[in-house]
This record gives structure tokens, sequence and C-alpha cells, in this order.
């Protein structure tokens, strides 16, 4: 079925229709186990109306209506927090961070193929042959950051995992699609789990990548996110609130692995 506009004279939504209303185009989605009517706002700002089976297009206008500050402020929000992930080109001069310095990319044409990229005086150094193939160039960096970021996290969980007394579990450093770090405990109970932290997160300043650190350590002892986990968070790292704020508006920023031309 074609989505379709509703007009006042229509009678009960369908899935995949369009309701117009308060200058916004809302995506209706009917379940036939829903009963009562609600809002999404989607992480690109648009709307979907969840409806249930049977309820008319003047129902879901005064619904829509009624909530229509929460729908104003959510979008606001969507679009102060929308990404803004640059893409990065493979060119002398780019500019790239780790713990929150930025280095300028520089050519060495006779980097060794066992080191592919590395940091020398102040310059995140690259092959020659890798700045002409991209999709090498960028696994390239991406594996630098797994690297570099593994080596420095593994001495900051001790300290950390002192202050919550929980033990430190295995670590691992990769692609988590977006995600900033996750806690899987031993599925067999016989290990401390393993920890993994998305390579992005090591051009974060050294603070932010600690209250991630912290964050999933917590996840050590309390699975969640419920009162018991924040305390003990709370009790190791004071500011985690802030740290938390600051993340998400720098996280937003940060380049997540794109190649430009």
């Amino acid at each position: 079925m074609n989505p379709a506009t509703t007009d006042p004279d229509s009678g009960p939504l369908s899935d995949g229709d369009r309701l117009v209303t308060d200058s916004r185009d809302l995506r209706v989605s009917v379940n036939p186990r829903r009963t009562r009517f609600a809002l999404t706002v989607e992480t690109d700002a648009s709307v979907t109306l969840h409806v249930p089976e049977g309820r008319s297009e003047a129902e879901a206008r005064e619904f829509v209506q009624a909530h229509r500050s929460w729908v104003d402020a959510k979008i606001a929000l969507r679009e102060r927090t929308r990404a803004l992930n640059p893409a990065k080109r493979l060119v002398e001069g780019e500019i790239f961070r780790y713990l929150g310095r930025t280095y300028r990319l520089a050519v060495d044409p006779g980097l060794s193929a066992d080191t592919p990229v590395r940091l020398v005086a102040g310059r995140l150094v690259m092959g020659e042959d890798l700045l002409e193939n991209t999709s090498r160039g960028k696994a390239a960096l991406v594996d630098w950051y797994c690297r570099v970021g593994r080596g420095w996290a593994l001495g900051r969980l001790q300290p950390w995992a002192a202050r919550m007394a929980v033990a430190e579990p295995d670590l691992a450093v990769r692609d988590l699609g977006g995600r900033w770090g996750t806690y899987r405990p031993d599925s067999k109970g016989r290990g401390t789990g393993r920890m993994s932290l998305g390579w992005p997160l090591f051009q974060l300043p050294m603070p932010l990548a600690d209250y991630v650190i912290a964050h999933e350590l917590a996840h050590v002892r309390v699975p969640g996110h419920g009162a018991d986990f924040w305390r003990l968070l709370g009790r190791a790292l004071p500011e985690w609130k802030e740290r938390r704020a600051e993340l998400d508006e720098l996280g937003r920023r940060l380049w997540m692995g794109r190649i430009g031309s």
C-alpha cells in the first residue's frame, strides 16, 4: 500500500498513513495490540504516531495537539544532539585526535608495513601507499586507535576497579557500531567477563574516556542502569553527570571512520 496523507473526512487510520497536523508530517504506525496512542521522535527528528487499530483521525489529531509541547521539546533535543560526525581525508595535514590532543597526518614513504601508523614528533605518520588506498588507510587508522587505545585503557582499569571494589575484566577495543562501551559477564561464571570499548572513544579527552571505563566497570557489579548502578558510579566518580553531558556533546562531533574525497 502506498502511504497516503489523511484528510478530515477519512475513516480509521491505516498503517503507513501520513498525518499532517500543527505543520508536522507524522508517520502513522497502527498496531492491533496497542490500546493507547503514543508518539516517538526518531533520531532523525521525524515523528511516528503509534495508533491502536480502528481509531479515527480526529482522535489522533486531538492526541497530537495535546502533546504538541512535548513533541516540540523532543525535536529540539534531537536537533541539538544530532550526530555531526565529519568525514576525514587521507591527505597530508588532515587533523586526527588522540586523547583530546590534535595531530596532523604526515606521510613517510619508507614506513615499515609492520607499523603502518605511528605517532612521531607530534605527527600521526602513515605510509604513502596507505594514503593512496583509502580502504586500507582507514583500516590502518582504526587498527592504530584499537592498539594504542587498549594499551592506554589497560593502565586505567586497576585504579577505577579498585575504587568500586570490582574485579578487572578482560579488555577489547573494537568497532562497536557507535556505542562507547559494553560489558558482558562470563556466561559460565568462571571469569570476570569482558569489557569492550569503541575505538572512536580514544579521540576524546582523558576524563571522558575515564568516564566510559568507570561506567562499564560499574556493570561488573550492577547490571542495568537502576539506582544502585548510579550510586556505585557516583561513589567512584561524583562528577559523572557533568562528564556524561560533555560526552554527549563532544561525542557527536567525532570522526567515526567515514572517509571523504
